[in-house]
């Protein structure tokens, strides 16, 4: 068997054909008359200003979202540290009370939600006003 004896197993889709009567109609959407309907028309010179005037953008642009962080409230907090513990992304990662997200330890942010009663030391998380006052009372320590 040679190239130019090989067949395709499927048919050849043809190419939709707009314009020429069927379900689309005679104008195919683009109305009756005017630039808009006309093939290879082109923009009114007055728009056509204003966009040369646009600065160009090279290259790939992306926009990057920063990723929420992992909740955490103090009544977990409780239930799970000791006192005297030490809270971190990484301590609360070993006791899966997080989870990895792409591979890394998130960002962890703690809520007041629930009451705390142990002496705990907090490192690299953010804290809200309501729990960071709630740590202080139970003589916590917030790093």
């Amino acid at each position: 068997m040679q190239l130019h004896q090989l067949k395709p197993n499927h048919k050849r889709k043809k190419g939709k054909r707009i314009g020429r009567g069927g379900k689309r109609g005679t104008y195919s959407g683009r109305g009756i008359k005017g630039q808009k309907s006309r093939a290879g028309r082109q923009m009114m010179p007055a728009i056509r200003q204003f966009v040369k005037k646009y600065p160009k953008l090279r290259g790939y642009r992306f926009k990057i979202r920063e990723q929420k962080p992992a909740v955490i409230d103090l009544k977990l907090l409780e239930k799970n540290f000791k006192k005297g513990d030490l809270v971190s992304p990484s301590s609360l990662l070993e006791k899966k009370l997080i989870s990895r997200i792409k591979g890394k330890a998130p960002k962890v942010k703690i809520l007041s939600r629930g009451e705390l009663k142990k002496e705990l030391i907090i490192k690299n998380c953010q804290v809200s006003k309501s729990a960071k006052e709630k740590i202080e009372k139970a003589k916590g320590i917030i790093k």
